[in-house]
């Protein structure tokens, strides 16, 4: 049973438009608040992790996106780890995270740092792979997932420097790699609408109806999205990285759901 102060931080979030929940279908367990919890007070995680926590706000995060112990899950672009390993944390022995990277990202030396760091850490946590390839490769899998996950980066694969990405094939590539009922997870920093198509490399933004657009036309279903990251003081004007608004951008979190 939610304690009641659980009960009130929940009911805190709906009263400010910062949580929107879909019920999941028939036979399809979300993760609990304890499984996240135990990932997130997990004494092995690197303080550079935690000190992010503020930010990424990781429980509403993940309790949106239904991941649960026993998942298969797809981290994609997976960065300098910090969902990787808070992934494994959840989905535990029975479960298993590919960690995949689109080889185009390491000419960024931070991509670089951070891949050899979830390598390290999949030494000892053998519920976790490292694989880089193509960016159309890296989505695919040696078996069915249950959640594919691309934080920050879907704006990535319209640049110049990744192709740029025929992005039916890669929503195709995405609907392939899940199984029936699995969850498709997009987080990205929101752009201004009516934004030209080079924002993606300008500024790093992408407006969320087309990522929407293109996500069901793969054939997924739009169940939900979570407002945990927006920021309406955003000016959608700078780039992401800008100082005056780092860490602080306005981000969508949309759900999809492959019938």
């Amino acid at each position: 049973m939610a304690s009641a102060f659980s009960r009130g931080c929940i009911a805190g979030l709906f009263a400010f438009g910062l949580l929107t929940i879909v019920a999941a279908p028939a036979g399809v367990r979300a993760g609990t608040s304890k499984d996240i919890a135990a990932a997130l007070a997990d004494p092995a995680r690197p303080a550079t992790d935690t000190a992010r926590d503020e930010n990424r706000k990781p429980a509403e995060v993940l309790a949106f996106a239904e991941i649960k112990p026993g998942d298969k899950v797809g981290d994609y672009a997976a960065g300098q780890g910090y969902f990787t390993r808070l992934f494994s944390d959840i989905v535990g022995v029975q479960g298993h995270v590919y960690a995949t990277v689109p080889a185009a990202l390491f000419q960024y030396p931070n991509i670089v740092k951070g891949i050899a760091e979830i390598e390290a850490y999949a030494k000892d946590h053998p519920n976790v792979s490292v694989t880089a390839a193509s960016a159309l490769d890296a989505a695919r899998y040696p078996e069915k997932l249950d959640l594919f996950w691309i934080s920050q980066n879907y704006h990535d694969l319209k640049d110049p420097f990744m192709g740029p990405v025929d992005m039916a094939a890669f929503n195709r590539a995405v609907y392939a790699a899940l199984k029936p009922g699995g969850i498709y997870i997009v987080l990205d920093h929101v752009a201004a609408a009516g934004s030209p198509a080079n924002v993606t490399d300008t500024l790093h933004r992408i407006e969320p109806s087309v990522v929407r657009r293109e996500v069901e036309a793969a054939g997924f279903r739009f169940v939900g999205e979570s407002k945990a990251l927006a920021n309406a003081a955003d000016p959608h004007d700078k780039g992401v990285f800008n100082e005056s608004i780092r860490g602080h951008t306005d981000q969508f979190i949309y759900k999809f759901r492959k019938p």
